[in-house]
């Protein structure tokens, strides 16, 4: 029987690979240590999160913060991985494997939910029909406050 997740991540480090060689870099083991890890969790990390889960899983003690952030440059200049800017407070990362989706960014406390909603797909499609462009992407990110840290303004 075939296991249908080591073939996805199988067919991932491939990829992973080919970018690495396209941009005149070495494939190690530590680069691959942050791709592990990144497929195997959910959600959106910094690169000092990541280099922390590194050093506390004991996979690879040894990375670098600065191979952590070259890294992710790769990942996501090469679609495999997206990010979200917080401006000063730098990015965070998550692995480009899923169905497309958008976020509400909370301004007090960065929690980020992922959200998918078809209208609003359909309509971004008529708007830029509507317009003449050809859409290839795109990236909604609300901001505004969640539903945690509203209760904990009421109770202050």
């Amino acid at each position: 029987m075939v296991n249908m997740e080591n073939m996805e991540y199988d067919l991932l480090l491939e990829e992973f690979k080919k970018a690495l060689r396209q941009s005149n870099l070495k494939y190690t083991k530590q680069r691959e240590s942050l791709l592990k890890l990144l497929y195997n969790t959910e959600g959106h990390h910094t690169p000092d999160e990541l280099y922390e889960a590194l050093k506390a899983s004991g996979d690879d003690q040894n990375v670098g913060i600065a191979t952590i952030y070259r890294t992710l440059n790769l990942l996501e200049e090469s679609g495999m991985v997206t990010s979200i800017s917080f401006g000063a407070a730098g990015k965070k990362f998550e692995l480009a494997n899923k169905s497309h989706h958008d976020h509400m960014i909370c301004k007090s406390c960065n929690k980020i939910i992922e959200f998918k909603d078809d209208v609003i797909e359909q309509k971004q499609l008529k708007i830029a029909r509507e317009h003449g462009f050809k859409l290839s992407s795109h990236l909604m990110q609300l901001y505004g406050i969640c539903a945690d840290c509203q209760d904990n303004n009421k109770r202050k």
